[in-house]
C-alpha cells in the first residue's frame, strides 16, 4: 500500500488551538460526518467506544453519481495528539491491506497552535471509480481528477470545520 503512484489528495490548515484540543475533534469519528458533503454518519463496531489501533467503524456515504453505500474502516494509525488514520474497506471481511482508501489526520505543534493536515490515498481499481475509468479509458484521467477534486473539497471543508470548532473552544 505504499506505492508512490497511488493517487493522494491532501490539505492543511493552521489552527489557533493547542494539539490536545484539536485531537479531541479529529479523533472523534463522528466529526467528519458533520463536516463532509459525502460521509453521512459513522458508528463504532465490535463494542468499540473510541479510537484504538485495530478498532473498526462503519461509515454511510452518499454521492450524487455513485449513490449510497456502507464501508467498514479499521484504525491503522493512532498516536495521540499526533496522528489518527483509518483504512476504508469494502466490507467487514476485508483486510486493511486491501483498503480502497486511507484517510489520515496529522497534527504538528506550531507556535502555540497546531498545523493540521488531512490526506486521503485512494486505490481506484478497487472501487466503482476504477470500473468507470476502465469503461471510458479515454476519459480515465479526467474521471480520476474529478474524484480527487471532490475528495479535496471534502478535506478542505473538514479542515475548515475543525479549525472553526477548535478555535471557538479555545477562545
Amino acid at each position: 500500500m505504499s506505492d508512490a503512484t497511488t493517487p493522494t489528495v491532501h490539505d492543511e490548515v493552521r489552527i489557533e488551538a493547542v494539539p490536545s484540543e484539536v485531537w479531541k475533534l479529529v479523533s472523534d469519528i463522528g466529526l467528519p460526518a458533520r463536516l463532509s458533503p459525502e460521509l453521512q454518519r459513522t458508528a463504532w463496531l465490535d463494542g468499540a467506544t473510541g479510537p484504538e489501533l485495530g478498532a473498526r467503524f462503519e461509515g454511510f456515504n452518499r454521492h450524487p453519481v455513485a449513490g449510497e453505500w456502507r464501508s467498514v474502516s479499521h484504525v491503522v494509525a493512532l498516536e495521540p495528539e499526533r496522528c489518527f488514520g483509518w483504512a476504508v474497506t469494502k466490507d467487514e471481511a476485508d483486510d486493511p491491506a486491501t483498503a480502497v482508501a486511507i484517510w489520515t489526520f496529522e497534527l504538528h505543534p506550531e507556535d502555540g497552535g497546531t498545523r493540521l493536515s488531512f490526506a486521503a490515498r485512494v486505490w481506484p481499481e478497487r472501487t466503482k471509480l476504477g470500473a468507470m475509468m476502465d469503461g471510458a479509458p479515454e476519459k480515465a484521467q479526467e474521471i480520476l481528477a474529478a474524484r480527487l477534486g471532490e475528495l479535496g473539497a471534502g478535506i478542505g471543508a473538514t479542515l475548515q470545520g475543525v479549525k472553526k470548532l477548535a478555535e471557538e473552544a479555545a477562545a
